[in-house]
């Protein structure tokens, strides 16, 4: 073979040996082609149905409805509650402007820390709050028991049955300012007992409890100092303000209370209808 052949023959075969080579290396180095994915069409998801709203709970202990032959129940206003307690009783011992809305805020507070004064359905006691010293400090004064005896007298008298037949009467009325307290799922009648049952559990002492003036931090002075005493010990401190107010009356007047109180759940508890 002459040299410009083999030269030519070298050069072809260079080409090919060079382009194999180089589709060779460009398969092994270049990536694979991309094909495109199949979009698989996802079936729906269907939305966790929203939750039911709660139940109302359950009444424990309901009030009947008068029956279908009883009148139509009037207001309660001041006529409704003289004709029960006596019209000088009334107007001595209670609040009758917005009398059903003071009576179910404060009986819902009982059992809190503090239940305001100005919502109270009853008229505030008259005098002041005693202390006396003792050995162990200055102490509620003995004396200061007597500050209630009208009032607990004024609610020994009421009868109780007519006092539950009114109350179940009007018991519309009551549950309607229960709701407007923002418990528009609640039932009167069971926080009622619930709060009776409180007050009943309140502890009776056989000690006079020991006091002592509210500390009041500032360059005021105190005014009525009567209205800012504490107990000095932290377990009746800690108590409700219903249980305080038994124990500030004495435990003979808190005694004929409880009494009284456990003759009234007895009838709104067991649902019957006073006569």
């Amino acid at each position: 073979m002459d040299k410009r052949l083999a030269a030519g023959v070298g050069i072809a075969i260079g080409v090919i040996l060079g382009v194999g080579g180089w589709y060779a290396w460009r398969m092994r180095t270049a990536p694979a082609p991309v094909v495109p994915a199949r979009t698989v069409p996802l079936p729906p998801v269907a939305e966790a149905p929203a939750p039911p709203p709660p139940a109302a709970p359950a009444i424990q202990h309901p009030v009947s409805p008068p029956a279908a032959s009883a009148p139509a129940a009037a207001t309660l206003d001041t006529a409704a509650l003289a004709e029960l307690l006596g019209q000088k009783a009334v107007l001595s011992f209670l609040q009758t402007d917005a009398f059903v809305s003071r009576l179910v805020a404060t009986i819902d507070n009982l059992p809190r820390p503090h239940a305001a004064p100005r919502l109270w359905p009853i008229n505030p006691t008259p005098g002041r709050f005693g202390t006396e010293v003792g050995g162990d400090g200055e102490l509620v004064a003995v004396r200061n028991a007597q500050r209630y005896a009208p009032f607990v007298r004024f609610v020994e008298g009421i009868d109780t049955p007519r006092a539950v037949a009114l109350y179940r009467q009007h018991y519309a009325r009551f549950q309607e300012s229960y709701a407007d307290l923002g418990y528009p799922r609640g039932y009167f009648n069971d926080r009622l007992v619930e709060v009776i049952d409180h007050l009943l559990a309140t502890p009776e002492l056989t000690s006079t409890p020991r006091v002592r003036l509210t500390e009041v931090k500032g360059p005021q002075p105190m005014t009525q100092p009567w209205l800012h005493y504490e107990y000095a010990d932290p377990a009746l401190e800690s108590l409700s303000s219903g249980q305080k107010i038994l124990i500030r009356m004495g435990p003979d007047n808190a005694r004929r209370l409880k009494a009284k109180l456990a003759e009234f759940r007895r009838l709104v508890a067991a649902g019957a209808a006073a006569r």
